[in-house]
């Protein structure tokens, strides 16, 4: 008798769901796999990346349907209509969000509008509110967290070994939310909020709130300043940040492409039980964030799942690029950020009104005067343009019972 047919294979039944449950999703997706299991990612156009997020995005407006329900009849008196907005005289105002405030509520509610995800940031985190101060209406947001740690594009620019990453990374933040609302998005009003980026309101806010704080591995405090500021464009290249200049100034400037990599296409659900899966075989990086549920744990957490579920190359390797940008809020920000000593040149870091006036007459009073479409722009279409994440040409008006 053969022995080799008394051999019983062992199958764990949740691995193989689970197993099975990844290989679904990521079909769902478009993705397919090469020879070697690499992603392959179904497309790189916008309406592509729109898709691929779509998922993501849907399950983020069911958890936020409650909010929704409550938050759009209050607040939706703070989203202009076209009329309301005679672009010769937009001026726009700064302000903080502070948690638990309607403003917070409101800027939740405008992200949502965004067709692709945005993240919640991580670790230390200022948001703000852009205004126009001719109607007290909303132009747009911004919000700046700590960066991931690793993004060659920006060490390779500032000329950072790992070593001087780890000592002075802490000057450094990432826009993770930057952009214009409707209508002053069809103005450009998407270029006027990240030159907000360069302004001497941000850098004093930050060192308001962390120019004195200790690191939580250290224990020290490294006297922080806002010298750089890096965003990242959703829709692979980007018109809007390249080589914005304002007056010869430099506010954002282009560093190149990531390497296609992130877990945006692994969503909280199979995450989580990715952990659970890990929990129960005992693996570290089940439970490994005591520094804060940052970027990186969450990618090494999952390439840990991936690998014990005995996936052939790296899942999180989606290929779609995204261009990396750069703002130097400082004169000599390369210099500092190098390691270099002297004192911090802010000669040319202008108030946000300063700014607010040039950007206004450069891009969005020409704009207006050869795109009159925003004109159009009704409120009552944000609920639309929230559920679809489509552009205003495709949302229908939507009446709120107030």
């Amino acid at each position: 008798m053969n022995k080799d047919k008394n051999i019983l294979i062992q199958l764990n039944p949740k691995e193989s769901l689970l197993k099975r449950k990844i290989r679904r999703h990521l079909a769902s997706l478009g993705f397919t796999k090469a020879d070697g299991g690499a992603l392959l990612a179904p497309g790189f156009t916008k309406e592509v990346i729109r898709a691929v997020h779509a998922p993501q995005r849907k399950v983020i407006l069911e958890n936020s349907s409650t909010f929704l329900s409550k938050s759009l009849p209050v607040l939706q008196k703070h989203f202009a209509a076209g009329a309301e907005v005679d672009a010769s005289k937009i001026a726009p105002r700064l302000e903080r969000v502070v948690s638990g405030t309607w403003q917070s509520d409101l800027f939740r509610l405008a992200s949502l509008s965004w067709s692709v995800p945005v993240s919640s940031g991580f670790g230390r985190r200022l948001r703000f509110l852009l205004w126009d101060e001719q109607n007290g209406k909303l132009i747009g947001l911004l919000a700046i967290g700590d960066p991931v740690f690793n993004l060659a594009v920006r060490d390779k620019f500032i000329g950072w070994s790992g070593a001087d990453r780890a000592e002075r990374l802490v000057n450094v933040l990432d826009a993770y939310v930057l952009g214009a609302i409707p209508p002053y998005n069809m103005l450009l009003g998407g270029k006027l909020v990240a030159c907000m980026v360069r302004s001497r309101e941000i850098y004093d806010e930050f060192a308001a709130t962390y120019g004195q704080s200790v690191g939580i591995i250290s224990q020290q405090s490294k006297h922080p300043q806002l010298l750089a500021v890096t965003t990242s464009s959703s829709m692979g290249r980007s018109s809007l940040y390249n080589r914005l200049k304002i007056d010869g100034t430099v506010y954002f400037k282009s560093l190149g492409f990531t390497g296609g990599w992130g877990h945006f296409h692994v969503p909280d659900n199979l995450f989580v039980e990715m952990r659970d899966y890990l929990r129960q075989k005992g693996h570290e990086y089940a439970d490994l964030h005591a520094f804060g549920q940052g970027p990186n744990w969450r990618i090494r957490t999952i390439r840990a799942a991936l690998a014990e579920l005995g996936f052939k190359g790296d899942l999180l390797k989606h290929g779609i690029q995204r261009e990396v940008f750069v703002s130097l809020l400082a004169d000599n920000s390369l210099e500092l950020l190098r390691g270099e000593t002297g004192l911090t040149k802010l000669d040319s870091l202008q108030s946000a009104k300063a700014i607010g006036e040039v950007a206004v007459n450069r891009w969005l009073i020409q704009r207006a005067c050869s795109h009159n479409e925003y004109k159009q722009w009704s409120p009552l279409f944000m609920e639309g343009l929230i559920k679809t994440g489509l552009t205003y040409k495709t949302v229908e008006p939507v009446s709120i019972a107030v």
